[in-house]
């Protein structure tokens, strides 16, 4: 049985876990022996227009607040499935709503909400420069109506099922800025015209079944028209989406928590042991009543930061904040369960230790635990900076 998690927005909930129950662990762990993309699972989403949820009426989308994308991804989590195939068409979403022309939402918000279009891929993180984003590399040089792209990127996740792709480069060298975030532009680049020329997509073999890339640029050309808000001003444009990406994925971990926890009460209710239920053992009972507490305090956080976010307030401590404790709170439900199942966690068939090591890049990405703690330290204590 579900445990009870506020139940905000109770038809989205009941509609999405609905759909995820036609994608069992079977059908996720065939993906990732094949390396696949989970094509029918991200068709089945955007045919029932959720991730299209936060695209405007106008345009063919829901409409809905921040709030309810995150309930959206959270569901599908607690449902066992993943949603990191397609979670970034959600997040891209606030830079090309708040900072995207007229021209460009007319010409592209449609398409996407139909699925006519996928804006999966968002190209940010270089080999080099990791979390330090102003140091990033790859050039970008006006010629005429069109900039000249050359750099790489790592860690671009979806570009090989991607139509376009947020991409984040240096227009203005950072020795003629008055800061080193300034100079930086973005740009909406077709996949489907740019790869091949120019543009080159590895995969990257990891842990787990993110079909993660790296990316090759060498004399690209992207029209300056597809240059999103500002030349020079991309970096305050990708933070919108970032604090966007930290709530969401907040939002993910705490439905990987609730799944963990919900596997491990049934188990240690069913599974016997010296003639009595395991989860009569306090040595079961408090690891799981922690994980629980810790996801509830986890969730409020959370709420919070997407009632901000929906609001146009300041969001960066909150969004932050939900992120570093939706993403502890859900691995600890994960070591927790992992216990508490024991040797049959080790399983493939009980899909544990694929959700295991699923949960544990939370910790790690969008941006690690140590880079949360750095942040708040810095604009929300007034402590010196410590790099």
């Amino acid at each position: 049985m579900q445990l009870e998690t506020g139940l905000d927005y109770p038809e989205i909930r009941e509609q999405v876990a609905r759909l995820c129950a036609g994608f069992p662990g079977s059908y996720w762990r065939t993906l990732e022996t094949e390396a696949a993309y989970p094509e029918a699972f991200v068709r089945a989403l955007t045919e029932s227009g959720y991730l299209a949820a936060l695209i405007p009426e106008s345009f063919g989308g829901a409409g809905l607040p921040l709030r309810a994308a995150a309930v959206i991804l959270e569901t599908i989590h607690a449902a066992g499935c993943s949603a990191a195939a397609c979670h970034a068409q959600m997040y891209t979403m606030g830079t090309l709503l708040r900072h995207g022309s007229p021209a460009q939402q007319e010409r592209y918000l449609p398409a996407i909400a139909k699925g006519e279009l996928r804006l999966q891929a968002f190209g940010v993180t270089e080999p080099d420069s990791g979390s330090d984003t102003p140091a990033l590399r790859t050039r970008a040089v006006r010629r005429g109506g069109h900039y000249v792209v050359t750099g790489q990127k790592i860690w671009t996740s979806r570009a090989l099922h991607s139509d376009l792709m947020l991409l984040l480069v240096r227009t203005t060298p950072v020795e003629d800025c008055k800061k080193r975030s300034d100079g930086l532009t973005v740009l909406l680049v077709d996949l489907r015209e740019s790869v091949g020329r120019g543009l080159t997509i590895r995969p990257l073999d990891t842990m787990i079944n993110h079909q993660t890339t790296e990316i090759f640029i060498d004399g690209l050309e992207v029209p300056a028209a597809n240059v999103i808000g500002e030349a020079g001003k991309g970096f305050r444009y990708i933070l919108d989406g970032m604090n966007a990406e930290r709530i969401l994925l907040a939002g993910e971990a705490l439905g990987d928590g609730r799944w963990f926890l919900d596997r491990a009460v049934a188990y240690a209710k069913e599974r016997t042991v010296f003639g009595r239920p395991i989860g009569q053992n306090q040595g079961i009972q408090f690891p799981l009543a922690r994980a629980r507490v810790n996801l509830d305090a986890a969730d409020l956080v959370a709420r919070q930061a997407a009632a901000l976010f929906d609001a146009g307030a300041p969001s960066g401590h909150a969004a932050n904040s939900a992120k570093l404790l939706a993403s502890e709170a859900a691995w600890q439900a994960a070591e927790a369960c992992f216990q508490t199942f024991g040797g049959f966690a080790f399983a493939k068939d009980y899909d544990i230790e694929r959700k295991w090591r699923e949960c544990r890049l939370f910790q790690t990405a969008p941006i690690s635990t140590n880079m949360v703690l750095a942040y708040i330290a810095q604009t929300s204590l007034g402590l010196p900076r410590g790099y």
